[in-house]
């Protein structure tokens, strides 16, 4: 096996109080893809800080590599001192990187490179910062939420884009899909130290039950232990006076032991407070339109809504998902066509920028409403403290303000506040921003056994997979389109929807300005290969056959009763239809980067 570029070796860390990290160890190899997981607050990100070298442990060793380029992302970028977003991302480069890649990366991710860094939303910052961490094709990739404020299509090309990277990588992310289609192997940071599988993460969950049990069988057996020689401490001696000191000393060695082990941290229970049953029908839109003085948001769209139904809202960041989600909610009104509510509707409402949490009030006042120690869940009083510990607050976080909460700590405190109200309508815009892999789990669970109906915005593919039982997709122009099933059903009948979008961007003028800088001088100086013209001359044939075939699927699966007839057949068809249109793509960019080349070649 190949030297490590990079490892981490016997890592502690105090903040003060409980340890942060004691002991944790990490190697990374050339090319090695190895992603970070653990609860919220267990240290991932002050792990990844010390490889980064920009806190220093208090114990341990890090080593790096000599010659070894190593770029962080942080969760929150520091544009400060830069003129332009461009003049950012070029200060990451490195003396024989291509210059090329930063206005390449930065086009990619929807910025132009002259914006200012005072004028950017959280959303552009990240996106500035990750063209900058990935533009030098670093030696060790460290990512800290790359995916944080992305939307699918963006989230999607940059998992296809680190995939062709030969960087060493290390990943934390809340996103389940992405971290199955990029990871090779798994640490689990857990109460200060890390365990390590030689498998992706998809394996990971089974791995960890796995080594939760094993080590509740160990502390059973401590348990019995001690017990046996407590027993023998009070009676198995009954004629001497003065007791074996080994023993003694044992059974308190045992007891330091058993003090020592950190308990596996709680789960959080959630339960939702379902309300009195609502009408069959739950909302009704027909020919609604919605614009704000521009391009349409919502153009001639209608909806049946039932209960029951799980709705999941995506697209692009920009395109109305909120202002969709408001129309059929009733919070705005449409500009011409009309929404109607069924009857006996409890509606509750988990807003995407928690900006319904005063940053002033503390978590006792925010979940009790002020002047009671009790919340109402279910219809029943409980203390305050004991509904916090049901979602991992302590008891002596009561008194703490909102504002001095992290972002995962916030998502929790408002699903909290949201699941104690009865309802039978859960509107949730982004609820799985900054919640950890076992709240997110509870959370779909609960949601798959709610008995009222839900519409999700979200732009995890996992979730809304393992959730939702349509999607409602934007098209463009204004134009939404619903699809039977989760996002990965949508994606099969849609189409490869990202990379079709990523094709017509680069086939638009303004777009491809930087493509040609792409292409290395050598390539210049050569004449298309005998195979390259075949390829050619004989792909838009290959492309017309794909479409056909893909026609002829989309019209079988057009069938609105399919679904509920033969669930079976609809996804072996969707199956198809995916493998059809995943064809159809790599044959449609295969033919547009060898006419790009010919292009360049005449020209």
């Amino acid at each position: 096996m190949a030297p490590p570029l990079l490892f981490l070796r016997d890592i502690h860390l105090t903040f003060g109080g409980t340890p942060t990290l004691e002991g944790a160890d990490i190697s990374i190899a050339p090319g090695e893809r190895l992603c970070l997981v653990g609860r919220n607050g267990s240290g991932k990100s002050t792990l990844l800080k010390i490889a980064a070298g920009l806190i220093e442990a208090d114990k341990g060793e890090r080593f790096v590599h000599p010659g070894a380029t190593v770029r962080y992302l942080p969760q929150e970028p520091d544009l400060t001192g830069f003129a332009t977003t461009l003049a950012y991302v070029e200060a990451g480069l490195g003396p024989g990187d291509e210059p090329y890649r930063a206005a390449y990366l930065l086009n990619e991710l929807g910025l132009t490179g002259d914006e200012h860094p005072a004028n950017l939303s959280g959303g552009e910052a990240r996106r500035a910062a990750l063209a900058r961490v990935l533009a030098p094709e670093p030696d060790i990739l460290l990512l800290d939420e790359p995916t944080n404020h992305l939307d699918l299509p963006a989230i999607e090309w940059l998992e296809k884009e680190i995939g062709s990277l030969r960087s060493a990588l290390v990943l934390i992310s809340h996103d389940r899909r992405f971290l199955e289609n990029l990871s090779r192997a798994t640490v689990w940071l857990d109460r200060g130290m890390t365990r390590r599988m030689d498998r992706g993460f998809a394996f990971f969950e089974e791995w960890r039950d796995q080594m939760l049990e094993e080590e509740e069988r160990d502390r059973q057996k401590l348990d019995r232990k001690i017990v046996a020689e407590e027993h023998w401490v009070r009676y198995g001696v009954t004629a001497r006076r003065k007791r074996n000191v080994r023993r003694m000393a044992n059974l308190a060695a045992l007891r330091q032991e058993r003090r020592d082990a950190r308990r596996v941290t709680g789960t959080v229970r959630m339960t939702l407070t379902d309300g009195e049953e609502s009408g069959k029908l739950v909302i009704e839109a027909v020919g609604v339109n919605k614009d704000w003085g521009g391009p349409p948001i919502v153009k001639d769209f209608s909806i049946r809504v039932a209960r029951g139904d799980r709705i999941g809202i995506v697209g692009p960041n920009g395109a109305g998902k909120t202002t969709l989600l408001n129309l059929l909610t009733g919070v705005i009104p449409p500009d011409s066509g009309r929404v109607k509510l069924g009857a006996s509707l409890e509606m509750v409402t988990l807003d995407q920028r928690r900006e319904s949490l005063d940053p002033e009030t503390t978590l006792s006042d925010t979940l009790t409403g002020g002047g009671s120690d009790y919340v109402e869940v279910g219809g029943e009083r409980k203390h305050v403290v004991g509904y916090m510990r049901d979602f991992l607050f302590s008891p002596e976080q009561a008194r703490t303000p909102v504002s001095v909460l992290s972002g995962g700590e916030r998502g929790r405190l408002m699903l909290a506040r949201a699941l104690a109200k009865p309802s039978n309508l859960l509107v949730l815009d982004e609820p799985t921003n900054d919640l950890d892999l076992e709240t997110l789990d509870l959370l779909q669970e609960m949601i798959g056994d709610y008995q009222g109906t839900a519409i999700v915005i979200s732009h995890d593919r996992d979730f809304l997979d393992r959730v939702a039982t349509s999607i409602l997709m934007s098209e463009g122009d204004g134009r939404w389109t619903e699809y039977a099933g989760g996002y990965s059903d949508m994606v099969a009948q849609r189409g490869a929807g990202v990379a079709r979008k990523m094709a017509e961007k680069a086939e638009a003028p303004k777009e491809s300005t930087p493509l040609p800088a792409a292409v290395p001088e050598r390539s210049v100086r050569r004449k298309l290969s005998f195979k390259e013209k075949h390829a050619l001359e004989t792909l838009p044939r290959k492309i017309d056959d794909l479409a056909a075939k893909a026609a002829a699927l989309h019209e079988r699966l057009a069938d609105p009763s399919l679904f509920a007839k033969d669930s079976k057949k609809f996804g072996q068809l969707s199956h198809d239809l995916a493998k059809v249109e995943s064809d159809k793509t790599k044959a449609e960019e295969e033919w547009l980067a060898l006419e790009m080349l010919r292009e360049e070649l005449e020209g």
